[in-house]
């Protein structure tokens, strides 16, 4: 134990902000200075930061200090992350970080009920499993956002990226993964009806602040249940560029051609599918997310050019051997920045 402290002592000392800003600078940093060596030993590195931040989580609970604990397992899910995109899938270590993981959520989580499992009644009878993040503030109206994982992540592993972020705002959140979604369209359409259903039910939130944040595919989700249900402030979706996609690919197999309309069309044709959406939207581009760089930027200069509010984000890239690295602590802060300003205001 007292070498575990010692090896991850400075990092240790530091407060969330602080390691936050450690993991978004190692990250940065990966690509030209440690790809070279091998990804284990900094897996073990972010690892034993983590288990350390643990302890003294641990410690400060002994101690009757549950802020300084709360900010001790929020360091680690940080430091617990980090190592999770390091390792390997194949890896003997992933199943080790993914269960300290879910440790860290739910050590934090036994702080006066900050986490809890729930479920969701959805159209079919059927409960949906979900996480329930309370806001943890004096705030009886506090914003709220319900976030949906990537097709290949569960709502465990997104809940562990987004508590550091999402804990310290002041903001309510309702986590749940993009496999436990509905198949067919009004299936997803209903759930997401019952997510917001679900959140107008809590005291602490404020039924006209509720956003909505989905990664890879659940980026379509977000953009048609912000179609569907006005009871969407924000979003954080695809602004509509799947379905788009998927509307050039059937013109193309039909036609037998593969080129695109022009562009007048094509841009009448993007901005009619983000006008149809009346709320501030943020499209993430670039690397594991379904919009690509160019469609999102064509998007956002035809919302720009017809004063619809929407902004673009291209998180920060690394090039690796394996392909791109995402340095998801820079990104989910931005995101989670924008998402605060959008549901600032309250209703008169």
């Amino acid at each position: 134990m007292k070498l575990m402290l010692c090896a991850a002592w400075p990092e240790v000392t530091d407060n969330l902000e602080s390691t936050r800003r450690s993991a978004a600078l190692f990250l940065d940093s990966f690509s030209g200075r440690y790809e070279p060596t091998s990804r284990r030993q900094f897996v073990a590195r972010w690892t034993n930061i983590g288990d350390a931040h643990c302890l003294f989580g641990d410690l400060n609970v002994e101690r009757g200090a549950f802020d300084a604990a709360a900010e001790s397992w929020l360091c680690a899910l940080t430091a617990f992350e980090v190592a999770r995109r390091l390792v390997e899938e194949d890896d003997l270590q992933t199943g080790d970080v993914l269960a300290k993981l879910e440790a860290g959520i739910s050590h934090f989580g036994s702080l006066e009920q900050r986490v809890r499992r729930v479920e969701i009644a959805s159209w079919d009878e059927r409960k949906l499993p979900a996480y329930y993040v309370s806001a943890g503030g004096p705030d009886p109206c506090a914003p709220a956002v319900i976030c949906i994982s990537r097709e290949d992540e569960t709502g465990a592993m997104l809940l562990g990226r987004l508590l550091p972020v999402i804990a310290s705002r002041g903001m309510a959140a309702l986590v749940l993964a993009y496999d436990d979604v509905p198949s067919s369209r009004h299936g997803r359409l209903e759930v997401l009806s019952s997510c917001l259903d679900y959140l107008s039910t809590q005291q602490e939130v404020d039924v006209s602040r509720i956003g909505i944040y989905g990664e890879g595919l659940s980026a379509g989700l977000a953009t048609d249940s912000a179609l569907a249900d006005r009871r969407i402030a924000a979003a954080v979706c695809d602004g509509g560029l799947w379905n788009w996609a998927r509307t050039q690919a059937s013109i193309s197999w039909m036609t037998g051609t593969s080129h695109l309309l022009d562009d007048h069309l094509a841009s009448a044709h993007r901005s009619r599918l983000a006008r149809r959406l009346k709320c501030p939207i943020l499209v993430v581009a670039g690397g594991r997310s379904i919009v690509s760089v160019p469609e999102g930027i064509k998007l956002e200069s035809d919302c720009t050019a017809a004063r619809i509010d929407l902004k673009l984000l291209m998180p920060p890239l690394a090039p690796t051997p394996g392909g791109e690295f995402e340095n998801f602590a820079a990104c989910d802060n931005d995101i989670f920045s924008w998402l605060e300003q959008k549901l600032a205001h309250t209703s008169a």
